[in-house]
């Protein structure tokens, strides 16, 4: 599956279009964005992605620009300071990033879509009103996102229309049909009931991920464990799963639960899990 951004390029390969893609190759301290973060730009001008935003982001664009106008496919790494100090940029994060730049040409790209071996996908198993909120907000903090739900009428193009996929799965407990986990999967459960949620969870414990949180009370996480270490499931497996889900922000609608569900995965990524 790819993300956004390795859809773009694969669409300027296909039709033969040359842009520029900006990666971040190293950071040190409090760099507002981790390694392999891109931005791309294209030869209408046009940007999508990110590397960091403010004074970091224009600088780049600015730099996009003359490697294309140069063609330089041998590309050209950038040393960015972000400190608040004479000759740094003058942001207050106070890290650093060097950022690669390379002119790409469409019909002749060479490795670049090895660019794009590892990105963050976050599945969310349930269609209905937490994941319409959450599924926007995980989209624009860097997420790909796919819904995944056994009703038509909850997973599909028209309700996420901006996620990277959507599944109809017959039952959630076949919810993984199909679906290849990784260190870089995020599995979020939001089902719409305790059932699906426990079908889902079983599953989910088996697969490779980086993080995995179901939505609920402390007593039917209670109820759901208590059934999974019937079945032979350990303490221990189940200590790692995210559940209440979401940071404790005393979340109440589904738009605030979207909010604490991001947050958690957001801290989860940025290697200040608690699991």
């Amino acid at each position: 599956m790819a993300n956004k951004l390795e859809y773009h390029v694969r669409d300027f390969i296909e039709n033969g279009r040359d842009f520029v893609l900006a990666r971040i190759v190293a950071t040190r301290g409090s760099s507002p964005r981790k390694e392999d973060s891109i931005l791309l730009m294209d030869d209408q001008g046009t940007f999508f992605g990110t590397v960091g935003g403010g004074k970091v982001e224009a600088e780049t664009e600015i730099k996009c620009r003359e490697i294309f106008e140069e063609k330089n496919t041998d590309g050209r790494v950038y040393h960015f300071d972000l400190c608040m100090e004479e000759g740094a940029l003058d942001m207050a994060c106070g890290g650093e990033a060097d950022i690669l730049i390379s002119y790409i040409r469409g019909t002749d790209p060479g490795d670049v879509l090895d660019c794009f071996v590892n990105y963050d996908t976050a599945y969310l198993f349930g269609g209905g009103h937490v994941s319409l909120a959450l599924e926007p907000v995980l989209r624009h903090v860097g997420f790909d996102t796919v819904v995944i739900d056994d009703r038509a009428e909850y997973a599909n193009d028209e309700r996420f229309p901006q996620a990277v996929k959507c599944v109809v799965v017959d039952s959630f407990a076949n919810a993984f049909d199909g679906i290849e986990c990784d260190e870089n999967s995020y599995i979020v459960i939001v089902t719409r009931g305790h059932a699906g949620d426990l079908d889902v969870l079983r599953e989910a414990l088996k697969q490779k991920r980086a993080y995995v949180g179901m939505i609920g009370s402390r007593k039917k996480i209670g109820t759901l464990y208590d059934i999974l270490k019937s079945e032979g499931v350990t303490q221990e497996e189940l200590d790692k799963v995210y559940s209440p889900i979401g940071e404790n922000i005393y979340a109440e609608t589904p738009e605030e639960i979207g909010v604490s569900i991001a947050a958690e995965l957001i801290k989860v990524r940025a290697g200040h899990g608690t699991r």
